[in-house]
């Protein structure tokens, strides 16, 4: 066959063999299959156990004549290898489906993969409630927004929601690049406080340090309260300092009668 479909050989690996179904009905849709064709062509890519699985299959169901159709078949597949619990457990999944962390592009893929094994949502009577149970499981942010237009066809739901989720990031990102700006600006006018008193200098790797300078004697490599000259004019008694000392002056008040009997007394 042209469209070469995938070969089942069997085993218990339930996804696989709903996918292998799905597969095959996208072939003869294509090609255009008489539900005769169907059968003889589906049965023909059976291999190893699943083969010898259909070839038992096959005499129990045409007991009396009976007529083989590719819907008896499918059926009969898939009880075999995909049994009912899994199939219960993708529809409790589906049913608690929401779309927390996902984007609603990947909630939507999630939702249509899980549809197919509930029944009632696969019909065309049950758009509104395909729609109601999309809209449930979406975030609220995204609900908020989508919830009033009750919008009832599941094509356009799934597109108004995508654009709402699209727009919320772009929103997101624009106010934290505007604040990372503001923080980063907010950071340059801080550093000339924090640079006061030092120098910067770079070492051999390039990168810049700096190097503290001493406010009373000017001198780098040290702070002002560990300054070695400091302890030097501190360290000595007042009697062996060699610097003049300082003469502390004095004003007195007088009236007119004690000025005339001071003779130094500046005028």
């Amino acid at each position: 066959m042209r469209h070469k479909p995938t070969l089942f050989t069997g085993g218990y690996a339930p996804e696989g063999a709903v996918k292998w179904v799905e597969e095959l009905e996208i072939i003869f849709e294509a090609m255009g299959c008489s539900e005769a064709s169907k059968l003889t062509l589906g049965t023909y890519v059976l291999r190893e156990e699943a083969n010898k699985w259909w070839k038992m299959a096959k005499l129990r169901m045409g007991v009396g004549g009976v007529v083989i159709t590719w819907e008896m078949f499918k059926g009969e597949f898939l009880r075999k290898y995909f049994p009912e619990d899994i199939k219960g457990k993708k529809v409790i999944e589906f049913m608690e489906l929401k779309q927390g962390n996902m984007s609603v592009a990947d909630y939507s893929v999630k939702f249509e993969e899980l549809c197919v094994f509930s029944p009632h949502y696969n019909t065309v009577e049950a758009e509104h409630d395909k729609c109601v149970k999309f809209e449930n499981g979406l975030r609220p942010d995204i609900k908020h927004l989508i919830g009033f237009s009750q919008i009832r066809d599941f094509a356009t739901l799934v597109e108004k929601s995508r654009i709402c989720d699209d727009d919320g990031k772009a929103k997101t990102n624009y106010y934290k690049a505007i604040g990372d700006n503001k923080r980063g600006k907010g950071q340059d006018r801080v550093k000339p406080y924090f640079d006061k008193g030092k120098k910067v200098a770079e070492n051999s790797g390039g990168r810049r340090k700096f190097t503290s300078q001493c406010f009373k004697c000017g001198e780098m490599g040290h702070k002002s309260y560990e300054c070695p000259k400091k302890v030097l004019q501190e360290g000595h008694k007042s009697p062996t300092c060699k610097k003049p000392r300082k003469t502390m002056g004095k004003v007195f008040a007088l009236n007119g009668d004690d000025a005339d009997q001071v003779d130094n007394l500046i005028r």
